[in-house]
This record gives structure tokens, sequence and C-alpha cells, in this order.
């Protein structure tokens, strides 16, 4: 059974950092491709940053030089570091992993990140 299990949202003040972990079990986590998006109130999910099983990555302009994903193999786990976070970033953030040849796409619950002064 797969699982995705995120860790490590919570309140921030505006400029200050999170980060985020997900935990991966039940399928062969260096295969796939891995992404972290949200949902903010009102707004639809996006993609926040990706990271392929080659390691390549791509991420929204909205956070590009604030937020870094990286993945580690050996612990199936998925990060995403939040630095510089504005209260635009306040959203429930969710992981997912999908098969490089489409077809099987998993997600996480979910973990608010709420920032505010």
């Amino acid at each position: 059974q797969v699982q995705l299990v995120e860790s490590g949202g919570g309140l921030v003040q505006p400029g200050g950092s999170l980060r985020l972990s997900c935990a991966a079990s039940g399928y062969i986590f260096s295969f796939y491709n891995m992404g972290w998006y949200r949902r903010a109130p009102g707004k639809q999910r996006e993609l926040v940053a990706a990271i392929s099983n080659g390691d390549r990555t791509n991420s929204a302009e909205s956070v590009k030089g604030r937020f870094t994903i990286s993945r580690d193999n050996a612990k199936n786990t998925v990060n995403l570091q939040m630095n510089s976070l504005k209260p635009e970033d306040t959203a429930v953030y969710y992981c997912n992993a999908r098969h490089p040849g489409g077809g099987q796409d998993y997600w996480g619950e979910g973990t608010l990140v709420t920032v505010s002064s």
C-alpha cells in the first residue's frame, strides 16, 4: 500500500523558513518523479516544485530562489526547504508521487503552512 506522509507545516512569520518532508512507502521510491503542490484558500491546486527520478528539478516562478526541493532515495523522502516565506505562500502543501510513464499518481493528506505575523 502506497503511503505519502507530509510533515513540517506550521505557523511562521513573514520572512521565516520551514522545511517540509514527505516520507514515502509501499513502492519503489527512486523510480518515481516527486513533487510538492499547494492549494491556497479559494484557489486551485498548483505545482510548487518537482524533482525527477534523475534529480532534475523545476519550480513555480513564484517560489524560484526561495524554495528548494530535494530527495533522499536511501531514506525514501522528499523535502521542500522554504525560505523568505510570504503571506501568499499560505496553503495546504501536498506531496505527490508520479510514475514516469504516467498512469500512477499518489498523494499525501497535506500539511498546512500559514505565513502570518
